[in-house]
């Protein structure tokens, strides 16, 4: 995999800048009949570049869907804790970790997220909500509290519970004044934008020791 960087500032803020030459999406062998599950699932190309961004040892996917992320994190991440409230999804979930080889590194949870966290720990969250369909493309600007159906703030308020550690996998038309703000008065938050073929395609933000502190030095 081989990506371009570069950076931009956005009236004040940093963006980092990855452009990956490729879109295709992951080798399933078939992802059964989630139609959601198919147009929602991360380009592998950027999965990975994440995955590598969050290794740890323990790691949660709140909303893993039919598991593109989920399967990456397992070969940077000693456990990996999948969630998804959809049992269908999970269920191509499972069957694609085994297709990749990975299914006994990944806990798959069938249950909602935010009830779930009292009882998870874990050393990073990964965060990819729902972003109501396709439909989210037709707003001017993503707004996280309002377009996320469980209030994207509120979201990265209770993963604060968990840990500090989170990466946001976010629309290309996201807030970004609001992704930013999320971090807190005097903290850092590190925004990626993602590009495919020169397309922009999303934005990925992350907090805590996630944050490339010398990317942010550097360019600042």
């Amino acid at each position: 995999m081989v990506s371009k960087e570069g950076i931009l500032m956005d009236e004040g803020i940093l963006i980092k800048i990855i452009d990956f030459p490729r879109d295709y999406r992951f080798n399933f062998l078939y992802l059964l009949h989630v139609t959601e599950g198919w147009y929602s699932v991360t380009p592998e190309d950027v999965a990975i570049h994440i995955a590598e961004r969050c290794r740890c040892d323990i790691i949660i996917d709140a909303f893993c869907g039919v598991g593109g992320n989920a399967i990456q994190f397992a070969f940077t991440c000693h456990q990996v804790i999948a969630i998804d409230i959809d049992e269908t999804k999970l269920m191509c979930a499972k069957h694609n970790a085994m297709i990749y080889g990975v299914a006994d590194r990944i806990e798959f949870i069938l249950g909602d997220y935010l009830k779930l966290i009292p009882k998870l720990k874990a050393d990073v969250v990964f965060l990819s909500p729902p972003w109501g369909g396709p439909n989210y493309l037709s707003a001017k600007t993503f707004d996280i509290k309002t377009m996320i159906p469980m209030d994207g703030e509120k979201l990265y308020r209770e993963s604060l519970k968990i840990t500090n550690n989170i990466a946001y996998y976010l629309p290309r038309n996201v807030n970004i004044q609001q992704i930013t703000n999320l971090a807190g008065r005097g903290n850092t938050c590190e925004i990626q934008e993602v590009y495919i073929n020169g397309k922009l395609k999303t934005m990925v933000a992350y907090y805590g020791e996630l944050v490339d502190m010398d990317f942010c030095e550097n360019n600042a």
